[in-house]
């Protein structure tokens, strides 16, 4: 399995091992544009790997700080209680960068910036670059590629 995910077109694919495309999915990348610096807010390009998967036994919209259970179910009243928070939502898939100084290493570490392909509120858009660095996803299908990928999967960003 390998993930592509498309900057441009603000789109991921996921192709089996003969490159067939298994599933695509709308999703939002950085507001920041594609760069790969800590503190960017830019959503980092080039070959990656899913480092770890947080979340499979909770319920959809769980809430996640630090990627840790929260313990809340995101509902339009906790939204509109917390406007300005950036939610992390379903499921986390940790993305470690394969690429020494490009975005493993140093100032340019994908894992270390805490790079994410996690679920969002449905009320977010997708299509348009609207994260913090992370690529969020509709929630029922970040769900759904959780139960297709596994930890070594690669993410391929450009």
């Amino acid at each position: 399995m390998k993930l592509v995910i498309d900057l441009a077109s603000q789109t991921m694919r996921l192709h089996d091992a003969d490159g067939t495309v298994l599933r695509r999915y709308r999703v939002s990348t950085a507001l920041n544009g594609p760069g790969e610096c800590k503190d960017s807010g830019c959503t980092p390009r080039g070959r990656h790997r899913i480092r770890a998967r947080i979340g499979g036994d909770l319920p959809i919209r769980s809430v996640f700080v630090g990627r840790r259970p929260t313990g809340e179910i995101w509902s339009d009243a906790l939204s509109a209680a917390q406007p300005a928070r950036d939610w992390i939502l379903s499921r986390i898939l940790w993305l470690s960068g394969l690429e020494p100084g490009c975005n493993r290493l140093g100032e340019v570490d994908s894992m270390q910036r805490y790079i994410y392909i996690h679920g969002t509120p449905d009320s977010e858009p997708m299509g348009e670059p609207r994260s913090h660095g992370c690529i969020r996803m509709r929630n029922r299908d970040v769900v759904e590629l959780f139960e297709l990928v596994d930890t070594s999967t690669e993410v391929d960003i450009r």
